[in-house]
């Protein structure tokens, strides 16, 4: 089974010929190259596949991309406000370093002790929070200058120290 990452979505239409403009989290000046195709949430949980014809970076969060078989300004306005998603494979070799959405699939560590696999990455203005499931519940972890220790790349690894009953808050 494929696992698909969520990379952002479409915010728009350009031009009249069906181009549309990806917002996204890579953190970086994205061209799709080497990737066949993107996913689309056109209805929830389902990925429809379309094929990219044309992918040119706007900044480091937005792309212009061109899709088979959208060929009109209307035909794009339907996929306007729908989830993007990548395959895991094509994420992982186009995500930015730098960017919080790359921690994706990494163990959360807290005080040397592993407290779960990173979900979600949401990304907020002054702090980034990492959704694990803690003991069976959903939690939502900071990600900031106080509780960030380190990031190991290299192992899959982030390293933080929790305020003292943050994690408690999730078990009671």
């Amino acid at each position: 089974m494929n696992e698909y990452i969520k990379i952002g979505k479409i915010a728009a239409t350009f031009g009249i010929k069906g181009e549309l403009i990806l917002v996204h989290a890579l953190a970086k000046k994205l061209i799709l190259t080497k990737v066949e195709a993107i996913f689309v949430e056109e209805v929830k949980g389902s990925f429809i596949p379309y094929f990219l014809n044309v992918s040119k970076a706007k900044s480091t969060t937005e792309s212009f991309i061109s899709l088979e078989g959208i060929i009109s300004k209307e035909q794009g306005h339907r996929l306007v406000s729908k989830p993007v998603w990548l395959l895991d494979a094509d994420f992982r070799r186009l995500a930015g370093k730098q960017s919080p959405i790359s921690l994706l699939g990494y163990q959360l560590i807290n005080q040397e002790e592993p407290i779960g696999t990173i979900e979600e990455v949401i990304e907020q203005p002054h702090q980034v929070l990492l959704k694990i499931t803690y003991q069976s519940k959903e939690a939502l972890i900071p990600l900031h200058d106080q509780t960030l220790q380190k990031i190991d790349r290299k192992e899959g690894k982030v390293y933080v120290t929790l305020p003292d009953g943050l994690l408690e808050i999730y078990t009671e």
